[in-house]
């Protein structure tokens, strides 16, 4: 009769790299408003000549359905990266 094996454990490496911390929340709320603001900006000025007869409704819903996707998948996270490279550079005092 074989006997079941027991669970395997997963041991890290003991020369693991220390992880640095993620930004705080109001590092993460000035990146992503500084993401944000310039494409919200923008989308207004672009799309103004073609939902001038819009109600704002469906003007906010078209923006946002191009600034926010942009914003989380491409921008802020560009952003987030520039900021940890800009801050592992910067000594520490």
């Amino acid at each position: 009769m074989e006997t079941a094996p027991g669970p395997t454990v997963l041991t890290p490496p003991a020369a693991t790299a220390q992880l640095p911390a993620p930004p705080s929340v109001h590092v993460r709320a000035v990146i992503t408003w500084l993401a944000i603001f310039p494409l919200v900006t923008l989308g207004m000025m672009a799309s103004a000549p073609l939902t001038e007869g819009w109600h704002p409704v469906f003007k906010a819903l078209a923006l946002t359905l191009v600034v926010v996707p942009t914003a989380v998948y491409l921008v802020v996270p560009r952003m987030m990266r520039a900021h940890a490279s800009l801050s592992r550079r910067r000594p520490r005092a």
